[in-house]
């Protein structure tokens, strides 16, 4: 599969056209839009691709470790994220490389679930669980489509993440793709801002 990536990477610095696509763009806002909070601390990203994702959420974070198995894509992500002293650049693979014992109060995992074996997400789903701080929120958005290199579906990552104890706060399906939050505070925006 890292074959498979640096290939994708060395072939286009962009391969997913998430700078330009209307439907990236839109799907990146709609995320951050379903946050709960407007800051975090420390956010963990694994699978950050080209950083795109990385840039916005280096703009709410105090922190951001962003990684990917793939040495092409972190070559990319250095240069789109040259600049941002907030975000550090590493490769991991997943499961094996969780930076366990570091805590996080955001875990983002973008299009990444449905590359790992459901054994493999599990793991994933309880290192999620294990690293999140008391206020910590948890994000999955994945491609529901069938394509040749899915591993797991979209619908058993997300029931694997869901597993973990924590409150769900956000689903938001469509056609194409799944956005779901969980949260260990399971009260709305609005409770958490006092309006109701």
């Amino acid at each position: 599969m890292r074959g498979y990536f640096d290939g994708l990477y060395a072939g286009a610095s962009d391969p997913y056209g998430t700078r330009e696509r209307w439907y990236e763009r839109r799907k990146r806002a709609l995320l951050l839009a379903s946050l709960p909070r407007e800051r975090f601390r420390r956010c963990y990203e694994p699978g950050c691709g080209s950083a795109e994702l990385t840039r916005e959420l280096a703009m709410r974070c105090d922190s951001v470790l962003a990684t990917d198995f793939s040495a092409q894509a972190l070559r990319t992500a250095r240069a789109r994220t040259a600049g941002l002293a907030q975000v550090q650049l590493a490769q991991h693979r997943l499961p094996r490389d969780w930076p366990c014992g570091e805590r996080f109060d955001l875990v983002v995992l973008s299009e990444i679930g449905y590359f790992l074996s459901a054994t493999a997400m599990q793991e994933v789903a309880q290192h999620c669980a294990a690293s999140l701080d008391a206020d910590g929120v948890l994000v999955a958005c994945d491609w529901r489509a069938p394509f040749a290199q899915r591993a797991c579906p979209t619908q058993e990552v997300h029931a694997l993440l869901g597993a973990t104890g924590l409150a769900p706060l956000v689903v938001h399906t469509e056609d194409d793709f799944c956005l779901r939050v969980w949260a260990r505070d399971a009260r709305s925006v609005a409770q958490r801002e006092g309006i109701r």
